[in-house]
């Protein structure tokens, strides 16, 4: 499939968004663990949460879809007694092995978590080792890569507390290691070395469980540490829940927005985590047009509105916690700073090579089809932007965010750009071209 973005057309309008995908990913999960049944609204329906929904089936876990409505038949995970291991295919979704790894590990069930080529190149060792050292029996490929199988435990046997400093800040990393700290016979404390995102801690204290976290500066250094006690026989409450339409999505929206010339816009209950908002950040300190009203909570989560307004933008410099707080809105962010008058210098990024593509080396390959100047650099990159984007061919690399990234960048293009690839836009966004249309775009099927 391909995606084509003729540029000259303003955008305008109100739209609302899915359910974010991060916040969709865990409710599926975590109400799966829950004593009862449990009601989730605005859920993502898209690749990557289907391919959690069907794990969940795999492990005995009912489950209903209404449109966006999600019914939860919780605790059916817990059955014991198994002895044979279940393959669970994690398709692309790395969040999906993760945390899955650690939900099952924290109940000692044996599984099997596979999924694409893709998935199976993206490093594993984070999780791997620490979960050894809370007794996981765990096993990977000599390349510390999926599949990863993890052993049946002898039933009642806890495993032991995690007293453990994530070398990088990962919310994924950090989600499986408090999963599986459900499972354990003590408290468990996590030390990052700056704040990713917080969603399930947000979530799991919804859900009763016994969790403080707190982050901080200290020698001008970022941190944040969290603390779990474990329940009392994984007794986890049931959620009912409404999820805020996905700020990842809206990135795509909103640089569209700024961009291209005449553009106003509002995008209505989008999430508005502090962990999350990293973007929204980096685009103000370029001079953009953005208001936020209407804010609000959703079972612990902020969200609101956004109103966009067209408005030249200026380079700037990313690096450090601002990175964590953006890292999987980088290819647009990039498409703004090819847009900006001036430098733009992205640093202290190297996850980014690790996604569901390399995305620092296929992002820049991209906009040089493009005709951005950008210099790669191992850990980001630098574009002297303010200069034009010509059109052409370019392609997605299977990477659903550089595929979304690239259809903007069509909109202030000399000429048509053509997205190759495309049809990966479904898994984390689905609508998203009859949403560009909706709004003005001249978006279609290429």
């Amino acid at each position: 499939m391909r995606i084509a973005a003729v540029p000259g057309s303003p955008l305008s309008g109100q739209v609302s968004l899915p359910g974010d995908k991060s916040i969709s990913h865990r409710a599926a999960l975590f109400a799966a663990l829950a004593d009862g049944e449990s009601q989730v609204d605005n859920f993502l329906v898209a690749g990557v949460t289907q391919v959690m929904l069907e794990a969940l089936s795999e492990l005995g876990v009912a489950w209903k879809l209404e449109g966006s409505h999600l019914i939860v038949q919780g605790r059916a995970m817990y059955g014991g007694g198994q002895t044979e291991a279940v393959v669970l295919n994690c398709g692309n979704s790395g969040t999906t092995m993760r945390l899955l790894a650690g939900a099952v590990s924290a109940l000692g069930i044996p599984v099997v978590l596979d999924g694409s080529p893709g998935l199976r190149s993206r490093p594993m060792k984070r999780i791997v080792e620490p979960l050894r050292a809370m007794g996981v029996l765990i096993e990977a490929s000599p390349q510390n890569t999926a599949p990863l199988v993890i052993n049946a435990r002898s039933p009642g046997e806890k495993l032991k507390p995690l007293d453990y400093d994530l070398p990088i800040a990962s919310a994924q990393v950090k989600t499986c290691l408090l999963l599986a700290a459900l499972g354990a016979n003590g408290p468990t404390v996590l030390r990052e070395p700056g704040p990713s995102r917080d969603h399930t801690e947000r979530m799991l204290r919804a859900m009763n469980v016994d969790l403080t976290r707190r982050a901080g500066i200290t020698d001008n250094n970022h941190f944040a540490e969290v603390h779990l006690a474990p329940p009392e026989n994984h007794d986890l409450s049931p959620l009912s829940i409404k999820i805020p339409g996905d700020i990842s999505s809206a990135a795509f929206l909103i640089v569209a927005a700024l961009i291209t010339p005449g553009s106003r816009i509002t995008i209505q209950g989008v999430g508005l985590n502090p962990t999350r908002t990293g973007l929204l950040d980096a685009l103000q300190t370029m001079g953009a047009d953005i208001k936020v009203s209407n804010q609000r909570h959703s079972h612990g989560e902020p969200m609101g509105d956004l109103e966009i307004n067209y408005q030249p933008l200026l380079g700037t410099q990313i690096s450090g916690s601002l990175v964590v707080r953006m890292i999987d809105e980088m290819p647009i962010f990039a498409i703004a700073a090819a847009h900006a008058q001036g430098r733009t210098v992205v640093s202290q990024a190297g996850e980014l090579r690790y996604k569901e593509s390399d995305r620092i080396s296929d992002l820049c390959r991209e906009l040089r089809r493009l005709g951005v100047k950008v210099e790669e650099k191992p850990d980001g990159f630098i574009i002297s932007g303010g200069e034009g984007v010509r059109g052409g061919v370019v392609d997605s690399h299977g990477d659903h965010r550089l595929a979304m990234a690239l259809v903007v960048a069509g909109l202030i293009a000399q000429e048509t750009v053509v997205v190759q690839n495309s049809e990966i836009v479904g898994e984390s966004f689905p609508g998203f071209r009859e949403v560009l249309v909706d709004l003005g775009g001249d978006i279609h099927n290429g």
